[in-house]
């Protein structure tokens, strides 16, 4: 098989030919990793913050009962 073609599964549909999109040409290309490495989304980072609130002088706590 050509390396500019893929065989593209979509559920519902029989599998096809198809070529392959060039992610570069896409408007969002560089928001991935792939453009920066800054762009590295941290798993482990992520899930250690997750649940924790940030707290600062505007925060307001009000007791629910």
């Amino acid at each position: 098989m050509d390396g500019g073609k893929c065989i593209f599964q979509l559920r519902g549909v029989r599998p096809f030919l198809s070529d392959k999109y060039d992610i570069t040409k896409h408007k969002n290309y560089k928001l991935l990793e792939d453009y920066d490495k800054k762009n590295l989304f941290d798993i482990e980072s992520y899930m250690k913050r997750k649940g924790k609130a940030k707290l600062n002088r505007e925060t307001v706590i009000t007791r629910m009962q």
